[in-house]
């Protein structure tokens, strides 16, 4: 009867840092003469933690006291996914940027890829106790950076503290004509149509939930304006029908007056969202480029 050969554990090395040093040089000094490629792998694939969260990142600035753990395996699973790649990942949230096209969550067909289906799926392959958590959502065609919890508290923490833990949410909108502002705040009421889903906006205070947008404008022609904005308040389409009410609707939205799109997509992008981290409450921000078409338009 033959014998199974036997598989080893994925080994872990813990390496505490003594001086503040970037990650790749203190794993070339540690790790027993490893040629920089070699690191560049470990990275790659997810197999470096720094205090116990996964990093990729081969300039990181470590501190004195910082634990940096190496694992032999490859325990910590690279996602592979054209529509969705994770910016952070620790034992509480996941971090992803989402390509347009993508629901952040099925909207009623079980079968549906949605972010929120390809992380239960990718978390699932470390752990079949894993678990991911909704905790805010972008439109289908609307990319950029969105949060998912890991447990139930996490996912109630962030969610009904969600304006106190919050500090920051930026996007950047590629809309339609020459804005006449080079910045300004908006400030209306909105309100929902039941049978057309469509959201209508008040000057004055109907009923609806109030709703504050600012913008900056950061580059314009005769045809299009790209605009930075930071929501104050988060309602449901908040950006699409403001920039509708100051007749600039977003590049593709014709749900709320845009003509043919000329980057085949809509033009609004999550790029940046910064918050307390509901367990360390250390403050972390995850920034994403602006998308290569929204600035094309303009040269």
């Amino acid at each position: 009867m033959k014998r199974k050969p036997q598989t080893s554990a994925p080994k872990e090395t813990h390496l505490k840092v003594a001086e503040s040093i970037e990650l790749m040089a203190f794993l070339l000094a540690k790790m027993g003469g490893m040629s920089r490629n070699s690191v560049k792998s470990l990275l790659a694939h997810r197999q470096v933690m720094v205090n116990d969260k996964v990093t990729t990142q081969f300039n990181l600035a470590l501190q004195p006291g910082d634990i940096v753990t190496v694992n032999s395996g490859r325990g910590n699973i690279e996602l592979s996914h054209p529509k969705l790649r994770i910016i952070f990942e620790d034992a509480y949230l996941i971090v992803v940027e989402k390509k347009e096209g993508l629901l952040t969550v099925s909207t009623g067909n079980p079968d549906e890829t949605t972010a929120f289906s390809i992380l239960k799926n990718h978390v699932k392959k470390s752990s079949p106790q894993n678990r991911i958590y909704v905790v805010h959502r972008l439109d289908r065609e609307t990319s950029g950076v969105i949060m998912f919890a890991k447990n139930k508290d996490v996912q109630l923490t962030l969610q009904e503290n969600w304006h106190r833990i919050v500090t920051r949410r930026i996007y950047v909108a590629l809309v339609e004509g020459r804005v006449e502002k080079e910045q300004d705040t908006i400030i209306t009421w909105l309100s929902e149509n039941e049978k057309s889903l469509k959201i209508h906006s008040s000057n004055r205070d109907n009923g609806g939930q109030q709703a504050i947008t600012h913008y900056r404008c950061v580059k314009s022609n005769d045809n299009y304006s790209l605009l930075e904005i930071e929501l104050e308040t988060g309602r449901k389409n908040q950006i699409r029908v403001h920039m509708q009410d100051i007749g600039h609707p977003i590049v593709g939205d014709k749900k709320y007056g845009a003509g043919v799109s000329p980057i085949n997509r809509l033009g609004l992008h999550a790029r940046l969202l910064a918050f307390y981290h509901p367990v360390t409450t250390e403050v972390i921000s995850f920034e994403t480029q602006v998308p290569r078409n929204f600035l094309n338009i303009f040269h």
